[in-house]
């Protein structure tokens, strides 16, 4: 009895469409400007007034979509883990707590709204063409398994170097007998940095960086590993349950890593040696990317495959 509306921006709203909880899509498309606010209010405005909207963003692009809903409960975070004045636009707010991890403080909007808590299940759907694309691009492959490596993120200083990018991809198919392949987006900075691991590398990784989240999607569910930095295929995998070998200086992963996954394969240089991890803190660090060396994340990849082999043998 529930009509489910989800305002996204344009880049991850394939990952809402087809999704069997999500009954309608609008796109907002915030780098149109004062345009793409017109049209969101027009969008918005030709559907019925919401009962309740949950604003789970803190920044000011959210204010928007919050207000065009026109909802009756409008709920937001606390003022005191909100940014941008956003808490203004919010007639009903969390209680004031410490900031964690970001999927934990998701999951207060449940507690809010008195819904029971139950397992958490992302129901990501890879439709049946895309099983059909799937299929063709893994046949083209000698029949290893995959590793997917995601050679940038939204961030530079999010990003690896490229040169230990190229070292990692040598040893995961020469030592390994894993085939190597580079995903995202088609952006320039992508493909600059994916370029130049190419050029450096000895064992030529296939190249599938395209545009397109559903094709990313399924890209995912056809690997064994994703090995990235933060950025947003790591969530995605997550949610696939693949395993993620996550690659953290710049960001706290334990604010922002995959939720409650593959903790273990995580190489987290934010947190300093005998810190406790601590998931309210949202401070960048700069120049910690450069710490993290290609036999760091080797190890990781020993380390899950050593797990694999003692699952099977078990």
């Amino acid at each position: 009895g529930v009509h489910i509306t989800w305002v996204v921006e344009p880049m991850p709203s394939g990952v809402l469409v087809p999704h069997n909880s999500i009954d309608d899509v609008v796109v907002f498309e915030k780098r149109n400007g004062l345009a793409g606010v017109a049209q969101l209010r027009r969008d918005l405005g030709a559907r019925p007034r919401a009962d309740i909207t949950i604003n789970l963003n803190i920044y000011f692009k959210s204010v928007f979509p919050t207000v065009f809903s026109r909802g009756r409960d409008r709920w937001g975070f606390d003022r005191g883990r909100s940014a941008d004045g956003t808490w203004l636009f919010a007639n009903r707010h969390l209680q004031p707590g410490p900031r964690a991890h970001t999927q934990d403080m998701f999951l207060e909007f449940l507690d809010a709204l008195h819904v029971p808590r139950m397992s958490l299940e992302w129901g990501l759907e890879i439709t049946k063409a895309e099983r059909d694309a799937q299929a063709v691009f893994t046949e083209k492959l000698d029949g290893r398994e995959m590793v997917a490596i995601v050679p940038a993120s939204a961030n530079h200083k999010k990003d690896w170097n490229a040169t230990e990018y190229a070292k990692l991809v040598d040893a995961v198919e020469s030592d390994f007998g894993l085939r190597a392949v580079l995903i995202g987006g088609p952006g320039a900075r992508e493909n600059a940095i994916a370029n130049d691991i190419v050029s450096q590398s000895s064992h030529k990784p296939v190249w599938s960086l395209e545009d397109g989240v559903r094709r990313l999607l399924w890209l995912i569910d056809s690997c064994a590993l994703v090995i990235a930095p933060d950025t947003g295929p790591v969530h995605i995998a997550r949610a696939l349950s693949t395993p993620v070998i996550g690659l953290y200086g710049h960001t706290n992963p334990w604010r922002v890593g995959p939720y409650r996954w593959c903790e273990d394969l995580w190489i987290d240089r934010y947190t300093d040696p005998g810190e406790a991890p601590d998931p309210s803190r949202t401070d960048p660090k700069d120049d910690r990317m450069s710490q993290i060396t290609a036999a760091d994340v080797l190890e990781k990849v020993q380390q899950w495959t050593s797990s694999r082999r003692n699952t099977v043998v078990q």
